[in-house]
């Protein structure tokens, strides 16, 4: 328009615009933008301190983390410890039924670490709320036997009030209760009477084992599958002398083995081997080959793809060094099974800094202990074993992280269990009984050896040593009829085991020793001196035995250089120099392994003169360094003397070694 002149619409005086095509931007996918389910899962996988920051951010997320307890069930608490700071967290948890919260807020309020109060009731206040949470965990564990007992074992403390005495009376109380029982009530009332009668045949006292006994039965009429074996076996002896009575108890026998309960499959596996008249049926060898077939193997080949500061030699290290301290504290061949099995487990999930795997190894001992053996290893002897190089409260918190990654499973079957069974299925000499546990444990120490199932590696050990001590038969039918193992099947693991145990070097420390803390644990009377016995079969005699082509093996790896392995394997009682814990803590925190048995100079060895031959009092033996958890941290006169005892039989171990 020009000069208020109006123009036509024709195309030439006016041509309206083009319509433009408007491009949408893509909409932007955001954390709120996903399905609810998708959201739900992402919380799930979350650490319990991200779940409460993500719970701030929206009031959606806000929504979804109050109204669905499985986010709080599935949080996790790796390598977190209950604080005053964090302790709304794991009470949350543990209220939707997250383990890992019940189990370290448990053990937190019973040793009184992390969650510290005054000394004014402490034992009282602390063992009531240990006794909750205790009981949650147990309702949670559906997987593995019931535990918690392991806590609070006696002795219990004299002096005073004592938390884990609390815990038992408050545990027991709610045993006693009245209340409305559906079946998962019962299932854990069982479990809670189980772990009393547990605790209460640790006593001497002939009252309380008559009180366990009347437990176990109120237990097993719950439905707790260890309660009503426990009650045959004690029952067993007495039904020996009645065929009648001695059939229907095996037969109850097979039917806890029907229903999951593995000490009763064992027993029920010797029973069959040793031809009584339970064996005469026809499915004999099948109930015994069944144990041995579902045998499945363990790979621990696996733990250093978690672990990436880790190799096979340090692993060596660390079992070698364990099997130094059981064989020190004289512990039996399945607590140490069970240690390295319980160690190879956790590796596997959790990844461990190289500083903190002499840490796990010895909490396991710690774990393992006290669940089979009557002699423990008690917190304060586990730590200065360590040489201090950890303190009270990591051996603690360290117990915690292995029950709850492993879900509370502790027992589990190994090479030991199998062994036993198939020393009851065929007759052999003592000598090729020693040299078969000797072939066993030298097997945790290859990596190389879990492609096979504990099952295998005790049918291959057991042959070797048959072998090996020129057997005419040395698998005969009756041992292929009840394992299900061919000689063919178990010709490789027989193989490999003569290798590894018998042809390849053991690795040396910066020392440049050889680790042999498995040969120095045989080398005794009570072992015939198996490991001093000369193998005069070669590699190649033995594949000609077998039937096997021999063929040129790889040479083996070579030991780790001088250098490699100082900064890997450095004991803090070896050194000369008197320097204060104080100054050289984060040094000592570096190193990875410390052996228990510190080198004497033969200065040293005259100074102590008689004091060689001491030995520890049984007195001071037992649960002395739980006590720390009734206010008893502080060193006293018991632990000062149980200390030089250590020191004199650390003494006369190294002695006995060099000589």
């Amino acid at each position: 328009m020009k000069g208020g002149v109006l123009h036509c619409r024709c195309s030439k005086c006016f041509a309206a615009p083009p319509k433009r095509r408007v491009k949408r931007r893509p909409r932007l996918l955001t954390l709120l933008g996903l399905p609810e389910d998708v959201l739900l899962y992402i919380l799930e996988c979350l650490p319990a301190v991200d779940i409460q920051s993500m719970r701030d951010v929206h009031p959606h997320l806000r929504s979804l983390v109050d109204t669905h307890s499985s986010v709080w069930a599935r949080a996790c608490f790796q390598d977190v410890w209950p604080s005053p700071e964090n302790l709304h967290l794991f009470e949350r948890a543990a209220e939707c039924g997250n383990f890992e919260a019940c189990v370290k807020l448990g053990i937190a309020y019973l040793y009184n670490e992390g969650l510290s109060m005054s000394d004014d009731g402490r034992a009282e206040v602390n063992g009531l709320k240990a006794s909750r949470f205790f009981s949650l965990t147990e309702r949670l564990n559906s997987g593995g036997g019931p535990f918690v007992w392991l806590f609070i074992r006696p002795p219990w403390s004299t002096s005073g009030s004592c938390c884990k005495a609390v815990v038992f009376d408050s545990l027991k109380e709610e045993c006693q209760g009245d209340f409305k029982e559906d079946v998962a009530t019962g299932a854990l009332r069982g479990s809670l009477q189980y772990c009393l009668a547990k605790v209460l045949n640790l006593f001497e006292d002939e009252e309380k084992r008559r009180e366990a006994l009347g437990l176990l039965e109120a237990s097993a009429s719950h439905g707790c599958l260890h309660s009503a074996f426990l009650i045959w076996e004690s029952k067993q002896k007495s039904a020996s002398s009645d065929p009648g009575r001695y059939l229907q108890s095996l037969r109850q026998l097979r039917d806890y083995a029907a229903r999951g309960c593995w000490d009763a499959q064992i027993s029920l596996a010797k029973s069959c081997g040793q031809k009584n008249q339970f064996s005469q049926e026809r499915t004999t060898s099948d109930l015994v080959s069944h144990v041995f077939q579902s045998s499945l193997p363990i790979n621990k080949a696996s733990i250093f793809t978690k672990q990436k500061g880790m190799n096979d030699t340090m692993r060596y290290i660390l079992i070698d060094w364990l099997v130094e301290v059981a064989t020190m504290k004289d512990f039996s061949s399945l607590c140490l099974h069970m240690t390295v099995g319980l160690v190879d487990r956790y590796l596997k999930l959790r990844s461990v800094p190289r500083a903190r795997l002499q840490l796990v190894g010895i909490a396991c001992m710690v774990i393992c202990t006290r669940f089979i053996s009557k002699e423990i290893l008690t917190i304060r002897e586990a730590v200065w074993l360590t040489d201090n190089t950890y303190k009270y409260e990591d051996l603690v918190r360290m117990m915690g992280e292995i029950i709850s990654a492993l879900e509370g499973k502790i027992r589990m079957p190994t090479v030991i269990d199998y062994t036993d069974v198939l020393s009851h299925i065929v007759s052999s000499d003592r000598g090729t009984l020693h040299l078969c546990s000797y072939i066993s444990e030298l097997s945790l120490l290859y990596t190389e050896l879990s492609v096979y199932s504990p099952a295998r590696l005790a049918a291959g050990a057991l042959l070797l040593a048959r072998i090996l001590h020129k057997q005419a038969l040395p698998w005969p039918a009756q041992l292929v009829e009840c394992t299900g193992f061919t000689l063919e099947q178990l010709t490789p693991c027989v193989l490999l085991l003569h290798k590894k145990c018998f042809h390849d070097d053991a690795p040396k420390d910066y020392r440049q020793v050889s680790l042999t803390a498995v040969k120095q644990r045989f080398q005794n009377d009570l072992h015939g001196n198996i490991s001093d016995e000369k193998q005069v079969m070669d590699y190649s005699q033995l594949c000609a035995l077998l039937g096997v082509s021999f063929q040129d093996t790889e040479s083996p790896a070579s030991s780790p250089s001088v250098a490699d392995i100082h900064p890997f394997l450095c004991s803090p009682a070896g050194n000369k120099t008197k320097r204060r814990r104080e100054d050289v803590l984060q040094e000592d925190r570096g190193s990875f392994v410390t052996t228990p048995i510190a080198e004497l100079s033969n200065q040293e060895e005259a100074l102590l003169g008689d004091f060689l031959d001491w030995s520890l009092d049984t007195s001071c033996s037992g649960y002395e360094g739980d006590r720390e958890s009734e206010g008893e941290r502080e060193g006293d006169g018991k632990c000062l003397v149980r200390l030089v005892g250590y020191v004199m039989l650390s003494a006369h171990l190294s002695v006995y070694i060099r000589c």
